[in-house]
C-alpha cells in the first residue's frame, strides 16, 4: 500500500477540498508514490513525534495540526517547524495534515464533542457556503435511467438527509454534426431533431470530477451537452461547529463541571453566568472566538470553544456563557477520530494491509501547562 492509497482512503470519508483557504492541509512532506509501513496519529508533529515515529518504524504520520502552516524561505532548523522537517526528511517519513477538512466534517472534530458530551439533535453551527453544485444536462428520453441512475451511483442527487433527487424536464433537442462527426442518433451532415430530457441534481463539489466522469461514461452521445453551477446554499452537512441538546437541562455549574470532565480541561475561563438552565450547547474545536455571534443566534445557553481573548468574553451579554476549556483540550479525542476513519476506510483500498500498524501516538503535544 502507498501513501497515495492511504490519503486516498482517507480522503473518501474526509474531503481535504472542505478545509478552509487559510489552512495548509494535505502531503506536507514526502512521496506519496512511496509504500507505507506503518502509521503513526498525532495530534502536532513535533521533533520528538518524528522520534517516535523512528522509533516504532512508522513511515507515514497522519497528523491533524499541519507542522507547516506559513510560508518557508529557508530550512535550516533553526526552529521547532524546520527541526521536525529536516528530522522527517532524513528518515522518509511522510507527514500528512487534514486540519480544517476535519473540523468541517459532519462526523469531525465537533460532532465528537458532541458525542462525548451527549448531546441531541445535532446541527452544523455556521454551515459552509459554496459547498454544493447543480448539473443540468440533456439526454435522449430512452436513456435517461441509464444515465440518472449512473450519476446517482457516484453521489450525485444527494441533498441532506435525502438522497436519488433529480428534476427532469421533457422537450425536444436539435443537433446536425459535421463530416467529422460520429452521432449515435441521426446522421451526419443532416438536421436532426429527438425527443429529449432535461436532467437537472445537485451535488457536493468534491465529487464534481466523479460526476462528469460518470455523466461522459454513460451518456449515448458524442459530445455531451452540461453545464455545471455553484449554487448559494449553505451546506447543513459540512461547516464549522457545531449545536445541540442535552437530554436533562443542568445548572451552569454542572454543565462546566460536565464540560470539564469530559475534556479533561485543568482550568475552565467563562463569562459571567447568566442565571439561566443550559439545554442547548454549541460547541466548536480550536480556536472558536469568530463563532460567538453564530452560537447566539443559534440560541446556546453554552458555548465550549478554546481561545478566547479578555474582550471577547463580553460578547456573551448575558445571553449565554462562554466556556474557554482548552485548544487542546477541545480536541483531545482526535487522535482516536482519525484512528477509527483509517481502520474503517483503508480495507477498501488495501484489504491486505495490516490494520495493527495504524497506531496512535503516545506523547501529549500540548504546549500550555497549568501552575
Amino acid at each position: 500500500m502507498t501513501i497515495n492509497d492511504v490519503i486516498n482512503a482517507f480522503e473518501s470519508e474526509v474531503p481535504i477540498s472542505y478545509a478552509e483557504d487559510f489552512d495548509n492541509v494535505g502531503l506536507l512532506v514526502g512521496d506519496k508514490s512511496n509504500e507505507v509501513s506503518r502509521i503513526l496519529i498525532t495530534h502536532d508533529c513535533l521533533e520528538n513525534v518524528i522520534n517516535e515515529a523512528i522509533s516504532l518504524k512508522c513511515n507515514l504520520i497522519f497528523s491533524f495540526h499541519p507542522i507547516v502552516f506559513k510560508g518557508l524561505k529557508k530550512i535550516t532548523g533553526k526552529n521547532y517547524v524546520e527541526r521536525a522537517i529536516i528530522k522527517a526528511i532524513q528518515h522518509n517519513i511522510a507527514i500528512y495534515c487534514m486540519h480544517t477538512a476535519l473540523d468541517n466534517h459532519w462526523q469531525g472534530i465537533n460532532d465528537m464533542m458532541c458525542e462525548q458530551l451527549g448531546l441531541e439533535n445535532r446541527k452544523i453551527l455556521i454551515p459552509k457556503k459554496e459547498t454544493i453544485c447543480k448539473l443540468n444536462t440533456y439526454i435522449p428520453n430512452n436513456h435517461l435511467e441509464t444515465v440518472r441512475n449512473a450519476l446517482f451511483a457516484v453521489g450525485a442527487g444527494a441533498l441532506g438527509n435525502y438522497e436519488n433527487c433529480s428534476f427532469v424536464t421533457k422537450g425536444v433537442g436539435s443537433f446536425q454534426g459535421n463530416k467529422h462527426s460520429s452521432p449515435t442518433l441521426g446522421q451526419k451532415e443532416v438536421f436532426h431533431q429527438e425527443a429529449e430530457t432535461q436532467l437537472q441534481l445537485t451535488f457536493a463539489s468534491h465529487l464534481k470530477s466523479k460526476v462528469i466522469a460518470s455523466l461522459l461514461a454513460s451518456h449515448p452521445y458524442e459530445e455531451v451537452d452540461y453545464e455545471i453551477t455553484t449554487l448559494e446554499n449553505s451546506n447543513q452537512k459540512i461547516g464549522l461547529g457545531m449545536v445541540g441538546e442535552l437530554p436533562k437541562a443542568l445548572s451552569e455549574t454542572e454543565a462546566l463541571q460536565l464540560a470539564q470532565k469530559t475534556f479533561h480541561s485543568k482550568g475552565i475561563r467563562h463569562s459571567a453566568f447568566t442565571g439561566k438552565k443550559v439545554k442547548k450547547i454549541a460547541v466548536l474545536g480550536g480556536s472558536g472566538a469568530f463563532a460567538i455571534e453564530a452560537a447566539k443566534a443559534a440560541g446556546a445557553d453554552l458555548f465550549l470553544t478554546g481561545d478566547i481573548k479578555y474582550h471577547e468574553f463580553y460578547q456573551a451579554e448575558n445571553k449565554l456563557v462562554i466556556a474557554d476549556i482548552g485548544h487542546y483540550e477541545s480536541e483531545c479525542y482526535t487522535k482516536q477520530l482519525i484512528h477509527s476513519i483509517l481502520i474503517k476506510k483503508i480495507p477498501k483500498f488495501a484489504p491486505a494491509f495490516n490494520l495493527g500498524n495504524i497506531l496512535i501516538s503516545s506523547i501529549d503535544t500540548n504546549p500550555i501547562k497549568y501552575f
